[in-house]
């Protein structure tokens, strides 16, 4: 009865010819650098939103250079998304006033770093 059954399943690869297991080796080859040449060709978005661009100055573990606030502070304005416009431009506007600030305990600090956070990860998706 095994017999029978057996001989309804698709043959092993080691029982085909050679020269279909080389074409098969190459289509199993191929097929992913293709894919993934075809995927990377594709524009992400039609253009990259510059406010995204510029939650990498703010969130990254380097420090920024005050002279580069206004050029940061340019590409959160020019953001197509309302909330990371004026978390970015809100954000960038503080850290300018920060050399000069008094009499404050950080948490408006922390709290505009937070939502600036909120809508760089929202938008990233």
């Amino acid at each position: 009865m095994s017999d029978r059954l057996a001989a309804h399943w698709p043959p092993t690869i080691r029982n085909l010819p050679a020269r279909t297991r080389r074409r098969m080796l190459g289509v199993a080859i191929l097929t992913p650098l293709l894919v993934a040449g075809g995927l990377g060709s594709i524009p992400a978005h039609a253009s990259q939103d510059s406010g995204l661009a510029g939650c990498a100055y703010p969130l990254s573990t380097q420090e920024v250079p005050a002279t580069d606030y206004p050029k940061i502070r340019a590409q959160f304005a020019g953001s197509r998304w309302l909330d990371l416009r004026i978390a970015g431009t809100a954000y960038v506007d503080l850290a300018m006033q920060l050399p000069t600030a008094r009499y404050t305990d950080g948490y408006q600090t922390v709290w505009f770093y937070q939502r600036l956070s909120a809508a760089c990860a929202k938008h990233r998706r």
